[in-house]
């Protein structure tokens, strides 16, 4: 059988392009996998290969389960969400917010979170964890589900990725990153879930459309997915949307030629809940399973049928899907397995998403199967003290103008504010956490989980208040004027809550449809400031948020005296708060993205009202969201990119840039044949290898081509804790490229502990591809010192709060030729730093 042009040719290119042999490294063996997997797939008969690839589900878990195949003794694999935790299951914790890891800005306690949890997916049977998140990036700041992932700023979410990859697959179970590709707002992102809310002209008949050019996609976009493939990420969750017009889970570009061609992706790409349009273009496109279950509100017609199962097998079977793609398809699940060592001792699923009960049915739509379906297994260990640290290292302190905190030992505390107390319902009350009722802790929709217990702030406060012998008085009502003024004008400290939330679209809150109508606080929450600031004169705000909030009516008040960004810090929120406050532990969170004076500083927003049947988001500021966006336009921001105080005072000192000698690494462009293979997997495969040669585009790495990994610089500076009490400072290195980039972009962040009047060395280790831009023409990553371009290098505690500069000149260039850099009113000397090239100067702070 000859396979028709049109197959071989997708997008001018054959579809085999992308097919990647399996890589040996890392932790565990990719090589050793894909033999075990092949060893399995041959098994296979064509109906058992299909139906694992279309997940059917077993009714106890959110995500798919492959198919079990008693023939061979197989369970099949059970998944389920999400970043937060076990979703749906009882006996597990509640996590921080993916936002919360970034306002950390510390990679152990990223890994340490992610590692519980995969630890307790995998203790309660599911083999997979939908997470962690980078889609969003945060696009908007207003896009309803950006707290699910990290920080608009790609360096920041990449780290924090490949760390939660990392974590995630250490404790055992497979990482599912999502959602991708350009998944940046919730308004449109489904056609029925938004024409049943909105039924309005014109309906939607497609998903919208994320319209980006390709170096943005790759500088910013695509950025923190090569961080994931090279930390051996496991699947991959493709999004509802589509981008550029073609749906993101049938993008031949996007999965084949990008993601398992350029990154070198070696798991499978999973559907996410009603993200499938197509049966063959799917398959084609390079999707590999139907994640949540065989029907989907997007099925054929509308009628919720599968485009896969018999479909696919009549697809395979007339030569529209060639066999050794869905060989291809069934391995790379398998792979991911094997690669995890899940086929050793992996325990049984022993809980059922959302059911409670003990026992029910294993297949409850066909009512088949009763047994027990939940072991209720305790599997929280110890791990509410890794979320209680995360809670208080991510505290971010906005403002500290008299010293209000740390407190110490008030006479009186008034605590205001309906976030400060318990929802009235519960913290389970609401569906998915969907309601804006008490504090505020975890985002909704199908990236939160059930808490555990949820120590809300006033509980945690008034427990330290009974140490102190503090009186605690306090109003949780947003609207009791009376009461609130009554309490404030008694207190010596007013601990004012306020807060916002956002979600997933499939829920409504308050008329927002997941993406947040306004940028302000809820509940009145600017008023109730005003009115507490009116009668107290120390005043501390504390926001629960999942995003930034505007603050302009009240932040310049004189008795607002300090601030903390709290975000959605999970089950133990009042602690953490509690650790920060009274200064138990000094705070060290930075924010991951800008706080604007007003709506438009951040340039970009969501898609509100839909601009025709397919909703068109064009992506026209290209690299320049955010703190970039702020910056290219010399906005002063009410707080920027990377800021946060400490309760004491660090500097900084002695910049140092050395380059790396290099090593020699082979290279490959993305769009390089490297050999020429046959993709079969079995030997009954329908391919014959004299017929056919498929050329193969593969990388030798996970993560794109290895050069881009090498470290090419080093730059090293001195911080020194000035103040009287030991704090963790977050030094920051940014980079100006040139060539159209924003004048800074993050490309290095390290966190110190360091004792009053101690001194530590900080190391930035810049890779080939944190100076490098991407070419569209030559369709590669390229060092912008090559094209003759200085780099501009900039250190300090936030991205305006710049302590030290200096220059990577550009090749061939010699020092002498980059001095004017160094200004003349620096009020320290510059220097050259010996056997290095590049010029260096301390900046003033201020």
């Amino acid at each position: 059988m000859i396979l028709p042009t049109w197959l071989l040719l997708l997008s001018g290119t054959a579809l085999a392009d992308y097919y990647n042999p399996p890589i040996s490294d890392g932790y565990g063996n990719w090589s050793a996998a894909y033999e075990k997997a092949r060893h399995f797939v041959c098994q296979l008969t064509l109906t058992e290969k299909v139906n694992f690839t279309t997940g059917v589900g077993t009714g106890q878990t959110v995500g798919y389960s492959n198919s079990i195949i008693p023939r061979i003794g197989f369970r099949g694999l059970a998944g389920d969400d999400g970043p937060t935790g076990v979703r749906g299951a009882d006996y597990t914790s509640a996590l921080a917010s993916g936002m919360n890891l970034a306002m950390t800005w510390d990679r152990q306690l990223i890994y340490e979170q992610n590692y519980i949890n995969g630890a307790e997916h995998k203790a309660k049977g599911a083999n997979s964890v939908a997470a962690p998140v980078v889609g969003p990036l945060g696009h908007a700041p207003a896009g309803g589900r950006n707290f699910e992932g990290f920080s608009p700023d790609p360096y920041l979410s990449g780290i924090a990725f490949g760390e939660a990859v990392r974590g995630t697959q250490d404790a055992g179970a497979i990482a599912e990153g999502k959602h991708y590709l350009l998944y940046e707002q919730e308004h449109f992102r489904e056609i029925v879930e938004w024409n049943v809310w909105l039924a309005e002209e014109p309906n939607i008949t497609d998903p919208y459309s994320s319209n980006v050019d390709d170096r943005t996609l790759h500088e910013l976009y695509l950025w923190p997915w090569y961080d994931g493939v090279k930390n051996h990420m496991g699947a991959v969750m493709c999004s509802y949307n589509q981008a550029n017009n073609t749906h993101a889970c049938e993008s031949d570009r996007l999965l084949n030629q990008l993601l398992k061609g350029e990154l070198g992706f070696q798991g499978y790409v999973s559907s996410d809940d009603g993200s499938q349009f197509s049966g063959v273009a799917s398959a084609l496109g390079g999707m590999d399973v139907t994640g949540p279950g065989e029907t989907s509100p997007n099925g054929i017609s509308g009628l919720g049928e599968s485009y896969w199962g018999p479909n696919l097998t009549l697809a395979v079977l007339n030569g529209s899907v060639p066999e050794w793609r869905l060989d291809d398809m069934v391995t790379r699940v398998m792979a991911s397995y094997y690669y995890l060592g899940q086929d050793k001792d992996y325990p049984e699923l022993n809980f059922a998403s959302g059911n409670f009960d003990t026992y029910g049915y294993e297949y409850p739509e066909a009512e088949l199967g009763w047994r027990k379906i939940n072991l209720h297994l305790d599997v929280r260990d110890n791990h509410a003290e890794t979320i209680r640290k995360v809670g208080s290292n991510s505290a971010v302190l906005l403002k500290n103008s008299k010293n209000t905190l740390p407190l110490k030992k008030p006479k009186q505390i008034a605590v205001i504010g309906e976030d400060a107390g318990p929802n009235k319902y519960g913290p389970n009350g609401c569906s998915d956490r969907a309601c804006n009722e008490g504090t505020m802790a975890m985002g909704w929709g199908s990236g939160s989980t059930n808490f555990p217990y949820l120590v809300d702030p006033l509980s945690a406060i008034q427990q330290r208040a009974l140490k102190d012998r503090t009186v605690v008085q306090y109003v949780l009502d947003n609207w009791a004027k009376d009461q609130i003024g009554d309490v404030s004008w008694q207190a010596e400290v007013c601990l004012t809550f306020v807060s916002a939330i956002s979600g997933e679209g499939y829920l409504e809150v308050d008329n927002n449809f997941g993406d947040r109508n306004n940028l302000t606080a809820w509940k009145d929450g600017d008023a109730v400031v005003k009115q507490v600031a009116a009668n107290c004169s120390e005043t501390v705000v504390v926001i629960h948020a999942p995003g930034p909030i505007l603050m302009e009516e009240w932040i310049d008040l004189p008795n607002v005296t300090a601030v903390i960004f709290a975000g959605l810090p999970g089950q133990e929120s009042g602690n953490g708060l509690v650790d920060v406050l009274y200064g138990d532990v000094n705070p060290s969170g930075k924010l991951p993205w800008s706080v604007g004076r007003k709506r438009e500083d951040y340039g970009t927003d969501v898609l509100y009202k839909a601009n025709g049947p397919v909703p068109q988001l064009d992506f026209s500021e290209g690299l320049f969201i955010d703190y970039r966006y702020v910056d290219k336009n010399n906005i002063k921001p009410r707080f920027e990119f990377g800021f946060g105080l400490s309760y004491t005072t660090f500097d900084y000192h002695g910049l140092r840039i050395n380059a790396v000698p290099a090593v020699p690494t082979a290279s490959i462009s993305p769009s390089q044949a490297m050999r020429t293979t046959n993709p079969s997997i079995c030997p009954h495969t329908s391919l014959n290898p004299s017929d056919y040669t498929f050329p193969t585009r593969c990388t030798p790495t996970r993560g794109g081509d290895p050069k881009l990994w090498d470290v090419v610089y080093r730059v090293r500076t001195t911080v020194t804790n000035t103040g009287s009490v030991a704090g963790q400072e977050v030094a920051q290195l940014y980079l100006d490229l040139g060539n159209g980039t924003p004048p800074r972009q993050l490309r290095g962040f390290q966190k110190v502990m360091i004792q009053p009047g101690e001194h530590k060395e900080v190391e930035f280790e810049l890779r080939r591809r944190d100076v490098s831009i991407w070419d569209v023409v030559k369709q590669q990553w390229v060092e912008v010192t090559k094209l003759g371009t200085d780099i501009k290098v900039f250190v300090g505690s936030s991205s305006r709060d710049v302590k030290l500069r200096g220059v990577i000149p550009a090749t061939g260039k010699a020092p002498s030729m980059i001095s004017s850099m160094v200004p003349s009113s620096s009020s320290r000397m510059s220097s050259v730093v010996p056997s290095s090239r590049f010029k260096v100067t301390p900046t003033p702070t201020h």
